[in-house]
């Protein structure tokens, strides 16, 4: 069976380490991947019960993931939160809650949520030019850090994509998740380093979080994710340490990167963004110490670099010295 409309070929991403390691040499174990955002120093991880493992999910574990979650983030009391196996999970399913019309995107932004809209028959429009039906935010945004302002009206629905919000936890715009229409993002693996946990969270219009449960089904997400997630979001002190590491890796890397002649254009301190005059060039000469970073179809000229883990700082600064 074919489809009723198009979809398009997979957006790109970051990673694809071993297609680098293919073609530049080297194994999986001798690459340092700074082509994601994610915490090069995960949270560590609590022992996890061997029911976690062995059993079903428990709906009281994920009632006291959310609660946790809830709390954390400061979920305003008339909003759901939904725990998930993902954000990107979540952005696939979001386009089915409404009729597909046309939908707000402004680029250049993570390019899932174009896909995911357009695989719904939606279209996808990049800019304020005419009504649209329903927008996304990806706040801050991904590549540049740039920072949406409040919402001014009501769109069924508007996606707040807070993936990275965490880093800058006074910048989220929860307040604007009880609001009609709204659903806000939260991606867990970034911040606590993760990703490979797979899960995520939705919190929003109970009118919109409700169906999007449906979608999902009735165990989204694993026990140990459960166990881990809570433990986590329980934890405020590593959360608060974790910021202050970022910052200062942050300003380290932008340090040594525009050392090289590049500048810095934007990013959170997950990620930065520079501008160098041929990012195909730097991607390969650092490459060929086995560090991979980030290039973009769109622009020959942007870079985004993740944050080295600490014991990798030497081999980046010392491959940077290749770039003058």
């Amino acid at each position: 069976m074919t489809p009723d409309h198009p979809v398009s070929p997979r957006p790109d991403h970051g990673g694809g380490v071993d297609a680098a390691a293919v073609k530049y040499g080297g194994q999986r174990d001798d690459w340092i991947d700074l082509s994601t955002g994610i915490n090069p120093v995960a949270y560590p991880i609590p022992p996890v019960p061997a029911e976690a493992w062995a059993a079903l999910p428990d709906h009281a574990a994920m009632a006291r993931l959310e609660a946790a979650a809830r709390a954390f983030w400061r979920v305003p009391d008339h909003a759901a939160v939904l725990a998930a196996p993902g954000a990107s999970a979540l952005i696939a399913r979001i386009p089915a809650l409404a009729t597909p019309g046309r939908v707000r995107i402004d680029g250049p932004t993570y390019n899932e949520h174009g896909y995911a809209f357009r695989a719904c028959g939606w279209a996808v429009q990049d800019g304020p030019d005419g009504q649209t039906d329903a927008v996304v935010e990806v706040h801050p945004n991904n590549p540049d850090g740039r920072l949406w302002p409040a919402a001014s009206k009501e769109h069924m629905p508007r996606v707040i994509d807070e993936s990275f919000c965490d880093v800058t936890p006074l910048a989220t715009r929860i307040a604007e998740a009880g609001q009609k229409g709204t659903i806000v993002l939260k991606s867990f693996g970034k911040f606590w380093g993760l990703a490979g946990l797979r899960l995520g969270f939705a919190i929003g219009d109970p009118a919109l979080i409700a169906p999007l449960a449906q979608m999902l089904g009735p165990w989204p997400v694993s026990g140990p994710a459960l166990t881990i997630g809570t433990a986590a979001l329980c934890d405020p002190e590593w959360a608060d340490a974790t910021r202050a590491r970022l910052a200062n890796d942050a300003a380290r890397l932008d340090r040594s990167v525009t050392a090289r002649g590049a500048r810095c254009v934007g990013g959170t301190p997950l990620f930065r963004l520079y501008e160098v005059a041929d990012a195909g060039r730097w991607q390969e000469t650092l490459a060929r110490h086995q560090i991979w970073t980030r290039v973009f179809p769109y622009s020959t000229t942007w870079l985004r670099l993740g944050l080295p883990a600490p014991q990798y700082w030497p081999r980046l600064e010392a491959a940077l010295e290749d770039l003058t």
